[in-house]
């Protein structure tokens, strides 16, 4: 009886192990240099009173969305001596978008792309016509 039930519980914990992982599944992720993204996106920005506005042009085909802009506030010397984050929800393909964002005081500014997701691709014409 006891090489019974030993056999059914070591049956069990091998079924159990089997099925759940032992480690969450990994997405694969898209890498962008900041060459690629140049070639992509355009940055336009000035500064108003107490806000860097501006807007993202996306040159590209394909809908990029929840963009992640990084505002640097920089001194004389090129340190950077605060920072700002703020969204851009949606990034038109072939279009643009607008951004706004309350920062502290610097000599100067500069506004970078942290982060961004890649929504769809919009079919040509002449794939239109095929499909």
């Amino acid at each position: 009886m006891r090489r019974l039930m030993a056999s059914a519980l070591l049956g069990t914990v091998s079924m159990v192990s089997v099925l759940s992982p032992t480690s969450a599944p990994v997405q694969a992720a898209e890498t962008y240099t900041r060459e690629s993204l140049d070639r992509t996106f355009r940055l336009e920005w000035s500064k108003t009173a107490r806000n860097v506005n501006g807007y993202v042009y996306n040159s590209s085909n394909r809908h990029a969305a929840y963009m992640r802009l990084l505002v640097e506030g920089v001194d004389g010397s090129g340190n950077v001596v605060n920072k700002t984050t703020t969204w851009v929800v949606d990034v038109p393909p072939n279009n643009r978008a607008f951004f706004h964002v309350s920062v502290p005081d610097a000599p100067s500014y500069r506004v970078l792309i942290l982060s961004f997701n890649w929504i769809q691709e919009i079919a040509s014409n002449r794939d239109r016509r095929n499909a």
